[in-house]
């Protein structure tokens, strides 16, 4: 009887532990907020093509938290609302230098975002460096309320100096 119950608050305090939420190593603590599943809450808007996208996210904390991996799965849609195709996104986020640092790939594109400004809980926003004749990209993410964050993508194009929209929507926090 001893054992058996000695087994169960083991198998209770494993099932506690496995529920609290995952650890982000010094710098990355402030981005916890990200941590989870997300899809797609209002289909978001695609400025150069006028059509939608829509897809669903995912960020989690990899190697003992050192480091928050997004993976996504992006739907397309023309203006008249048809399937237009789609693409998969990966992104490292980690700490370094004393800052954050990100690096974007889908497949075509590769963005190094050297800096990222951070209101713990509330906010990131991502930036690539500045060099001449390549563009700026900014992503920012922003907490509209526990279950719902807001996603901004924009371009400096090479000659200008002002943020261009590339896409925005709203992701749905599902677990």
């Amino acid at each position: 009887m001893r054992r058996a119950v000695s087994m169960f608050a083991a198998v209770a305090m494993a099932g506690a532990a496995s529920a609290q939420a995952p650890v982000l190593k010094p710098g990355l603590e402030g981005l916890g907020f990200l941590v989870g599943h997300w899809s797609t809450a209002t289909p978001g808007k695609v400025a150069d093509t006028g059509g939608r996208s829509a897809g669903e996210v995912s960020f989690t904390p990899e190697v003992g938290g050192a480091v928050l991996l997004r993976r996504d799965h992006v739907r397309l849609y023309d203006a008249a609302g048809e399937p237009a195709g789609g693409f998969g996104i990966m992104m490292m986020i980690y700490p370094e230098a004393g800052g954050i640092h990100a690096d974007y790939a889908d497949g075509d594109h590769v963005i190094h975002y050297t800096s990222a400004a951070i209101v713990a809980g509330k906010s990131v926003s991502f930036t690539s460096a500045t060099l001449p004749g390549v563009p700026v990209f900014k992503l920012d993410y922003t907490v509209v309320t526990p279950t719902k964050l807001a996603i901004s993508f924009a371009m400096v194009p090479p000659g200008s100096t002002e943020f261009h929209p590339i896409a925005t929507g709203t992701m749905t926090k599902e677990r």
